[in-house]
């Protein structure tokens, strides 16, 4: 559906304001809603005027990417910003896949503008001095959605073909063996006195900059905000800056008198042959066969003939194929990533059987991690190229299951195994309607199938309680922290037969209006109602004493 609305996918670059693009700050200034991580809208709040802001938390992605589009859809036009560009670890690939999952097409659905901005690779090279000047990748050691064993091997790849590697995302609070394990698989294959440098926080006020070797990098501070860039076999330190020359077999030569190629030669097209746009010389390469089988390239007379198509000779007579044969479709190989999902028994049954163990054994294997939730959940985390492997033997085990992150999760009463027979029919198919549903925030629905209520409901986000033949209604629980409390009750008796359709009005109408990442609590009270149901504000007081050294 065509609207007026419009996605602007902002790359802002390092984060001050002389290197973001002009494009960069017009899309700012048109947009009627900014969307970002909360760090990144600071660092660019200079630039805002009257814009709607909506910032969440570091590993709210997704939902920043769903509620762009879902203000588009509805005519906004939305900034979704990212330091650095948004195409490198940004938001552009987020955005597209939200807007493909609801079958957007270019010529029907909102306009999107991705905007490049400065990646955290080229601004802090320019920091550092020359170190990205020859072939070079980018890796992020965050294995939260990527499994280690395939960063390692990545690395690995990179450090055995003599890539400059910038390692982003080296170090976090909780997660420091990767980039210890990055040191000793590059140590494998790099003198300890590559040239390393560590740049935090690159043109922003905290700026640091650090110049090292592979071997004593890891006593210096890394961490999320450091980009680490290592050097290859021909980079080299001057004058603390780390310059990496541009070719490993120089065609000039910077001492001598007589040069082999000058530079304006050496620039020249015909100085590089192995670009494969290039023509040869008046002399193309072809192939002998000698007897111990394999062709080698020796020079002939020939007319003028590309490099792609001497390549694709050479490769088609190595093979002994012809040329046509030769070229084959591209087949994408198949990546292990982690498959998270949650299993249980029942939505009223806490009893594994000896046949659901085993097969999380097995489904889990040696790579892959089980967590025992309170809800009487357990999490997987699996690295599978196949997740419906997974979910195919999990299902044949009788396993319920869920998915994690911000959806709808419904708890029951299971202390009496479920005997409560008049009501736990309606748990079952409150979650066969609503279950796993995605979510602004992670909503908890508890259901208590009598009225002993041993199981806590009225601290869920929707608190169920069946009492004399019918349901009692609670709201807004806030389950922890200081001003911890219980659910509103805002209703007593609904009728059995109406309780389904409720509470599915309730997630709706939440799902809806709610901002990304704010909790049913929070948005009970900003919208003062649900449904016909009116906030009151019981959440306590708390008086705290000031500190004696505050007199």
């Amino acid at each position: 559906m065509s609207t007026n609305g419009k996605l602007f996918v902002v790359g802002f670059g390092p984060g001050n304001f002389e290197h973001i693009t002009k494009r960069a700050v017009e899309a700012l200034q048109e947009s009627d809603y900014i969307i970002g991580y909360k760090t990144y809208v600071e660092l660019i709040q200079g630039l805002l005027t009257d814009q709607t802001i909506i910032s969440t938390g570091m590993t709210e992605e997704v939902s920043r990417a769903q509620e762009a589009v879902k203000q588009a859809e509805l005519g906004k036009k939305v900034a979704v910003i990212s330091s650095g560009d948004a195409g490198v670890y940004g938001m552009a690939g987020l955005v597209y896949e939200v807007l493909i999952e609801k079958g957007w097409k270019e010529e029907t659905g909102v306009g999107i503008e991705v905007i490049p901005g400065i990646s955290a690779i080229n601004s802090c090279a320019s920091l550092l001095g020359a170190p990205v000047m020859h072939d070079s990748c980018t890796i992020s050691l965050s294995d939260h959605l990527t499994p280690w064993d395939l960063i390692a091997k990545r690395v690995e790849a990179a450090a055995m073909a003599d890539f400059v590697i910038a390692l982003y995302n080296p170090r976090s609070g909780r997660r420091t063996r990767q980039i210890v394990e990055t040191q000793k698989i590059l140590l494998r294959y790099r003198s300890p006195d590559t040239p390393v440098g560590l740049v935090k926080s690159a043109y922003r006020d905290r700026q640091d900059i650090v110049i090292t070797n592979l071997k004593d990098m890891l006593n210096h501070d890394i961490g999320m905000l450091t980009t680490v860039i290592i050097g290859n076999s021909s980079t080299f330190l001057y004058d603390d800056k780390i310059i990496t020359p541009r070719g490993y077999q120089r065609k000039y030569t910077l001492n001598s008198e007589k040069q082999t190629l000058k530079p304006h030669q050496r620039l020249q097209k015909e100085a590089e042959p192995w670009a494969l746009d290039q023509e040869a010389d008046s002399m193309q390469e072809t192939l002998t066969e000698p007897a111990g089988g394999v062709g080698l390239l020796t020079k002939a007379p020939e007319k003028k003939s590309a490099s792609f198509e001497m390549a694709m000779e050479a490769l088609s007579r190595v093979k002994g194929q012809t040329v046509q044969q030769s070229i084959k479709p591209i087949v994408q190989q198949k990546m292990e990533s982690v498959f998270e999902l949650a299993v249980s028994p029942g939505v009223a049954n806490k009893q594994f059987t000896p046949k659901q163990m085993m097969t999380l054994a097995e489904v889990v294997g040696e790579k892959g991690t089980m967590e025992y939730t309170p809800n009487h959940k357990i999490v997987l985390k699996i690295p599978t190229t196949d997740p419906e492997v997974i979910t195919g033997k999990l299902q044949s085990a009788n396993f319920l299951l869920s998915p994690i992150g911000d959806v709808l999760t419904l708890k029951a009463c299971d202390f009496c195994d479920g005997e409560k027979a008049e009501s736990i029919p309606y748990a079952d198919e409150i979650h066969r309607v609503l279950g796993g549903m995605k979510m602004p925030k992670e909503l908890n629905i508890g259901f208590n199938g009598c009225g002993m209520a041993c199981y806590s409901a009225v601290m869920d986000d929707i608190g169920i309680v069946f009492r004399k033949g019918k349901f009692d209604l609670f709201l807004g629980a806030k389950p922890v922290g200081r001003t911890a409390h219980p659910g509103q009750p805002v209703a007593e008796g609904i009728d059995p037969e109406q309780l389904v359709a409720l509470i599915t009005d309730i997630v709706e109408e939440y799902k809806q209006n709610a901002h990304p990442n704010e909790r049913l609590f929070k948005y009970f009270k900003r919208a003062k109602k649900i449904q016909s149901y009116s906030y009151q504000d019981i959440a306590p007081k708390i008086h705290i004493e000031p500190a004696p050294c505050e007199d």
